[in-house]
């Protein structure tokens, strides 16, 4: 006999309630398992592609692990330190180039910097806010993410989790699938498959896309002459899964270093603006169709604000998880659409005239 939808509304809101009082108590140390884990669900249609030409899940987990060591100590050894230094250098180079657009602006209109006027007291309360931002973020930052030991835990406990989570994968799904309440699980089942389809659009594909932007303005950018070439490309292809802003950001600081690099050289700040202009045709007409799709069901602004709210109420983790959660809530709304779409509720005489 089945429960009452009342009483199984009951269990699901207490089991949520559970999970949102566990995120919330212990993010910190969840932190390399849910990287571990999402690692692992990234990786597995790897696994799947390596199994199918023969190999066992051990056997492909092992050349995957392989892989995956060799590339990182190449980006450890290459990349990284040069990132490190140039972003640290673009922290000290930014107040200057900011001083210099100051005193350019003060030349052209010197009436906007009166002392008491309306524009200069507000440039002076913008400028008090972004310090006393930075400060708290760099305070956050300092105290919790960059300790040394956190992120020596985390290179050593995610990787272990991410190869024994990879290891067992297609185990775990089947044997979820078996616990899965009969009643509803074909449901589930569909549910999940779309929630799956979406996250594999998003993730994957939006992750490739960043990936392959974020490598063409660096390699671009630093052909061009530009000195922080890698750090901009870096910043710009870290947030290219939002539509434009990733372009926006990333060629305003480039222009704007441009401008304070090479002035009086047009022809080199055009060379800048026209590697975001190419890179711009190159996502809008390749990259996001073939990789991501037309219609991922992940709408910006709707992913934007379950990073904020995650953020907010579990940290971390909570960014991390903020992403397939939104895509769940997505398909669970779109289905429950569609349920109210072919309802009587909806559809009043006719349905009733179709049965």
């Amino acid at each position: 006999m089945a429960l009452p939808a009342q009483k199984q509304m009951k269990y699901w809101g207490i089991a949520a309630v559970v999970i949102a009082v566990v995120l919330w108590a212990l993010g910190d140390v969840l932190l390399p398992f849910v990287l571990g884990a999402a690692i692992a669900y990234l990786i597995d249609p790897i696994a799947d592609r390596l199994e199918a030409m023969g190999l066992s899940r051990t056997a492909a987990t092992a050349v995957i692990t392989v892989f995956a060591m060799l590339l990182f100590v190449v980006i450890l050894l290459v990349v990284v330190p040069t990132l490190i230094y140039q972003m640290l250098d673009l922290a000290k180079v930014l107040p200057e180039a900011f001083k210099n657009l100051r005193d350019f602006v003060q030349q052209q209109a010197p009436s906007l910097f009166d002392e008491g006027s309306r524009a200069q007291q507000t440039i002076v309360s913008i400028a008090q806010t972004l310090q006393s931002k930075a400060i708290g973020v760099l305070e956050g930052v300092v105290g919790s993410a960059v300790s040394l030991v956190n992120v020596l835990i985390l290179f050593v406990i995610v990787p272990v989790v991410a190869v024994y989570l990879l290891l067992d994968w297609d185990r775990m799904v089947a044997r979820i699938d078996e616990l899965l309440p009969r009643d509803h699980a074909p449901t589930i089942r569909e549910l999940a498959a779309r929630i799956d389809k979406v996250l594999a659009s998003f993730i994957r594909g939006m992750g490739t896309v960043c990936l392959i932007l974020g490598t063409y303005y660096a390699v671009a950018l630093m052909l061009v002459g530009l000195n922080f070439g890698l750090a901009v490309g870096f910043i710009a292809g870290l947030v290219t899964f939002i539509p434009y802003l990733g372009a926006l950001i990333g060629g305003v600081l480039a222009i704007g270093l441009a401008l304070f690099q090479f002035w009086g050289d047009w022809w080199s700040i055009g060379m800048v603006a026209g590697v975001f202009a190419i890179g711009q045709v190159i996502e809008g007409n390749f990259l996001t169709p073939k990789l991501v799709g037309n219609s991922v069901g992940l709408h910006p602004v709707w992913l934007l604000l379950a990073l904020s709210v995650f953020g907010a109420l579990f940290g971390f983790v909570g960014m991390l998880i903020a992403v397939p959660v939104a895509a769940a809530l997505g398909v669970i709304a779109r289905f429950l659409v569609e349920q109210y779409l072919d309802s009587r509720l909806y559809q009043g005489k006719a349905h009733n005239d179709a049965d």
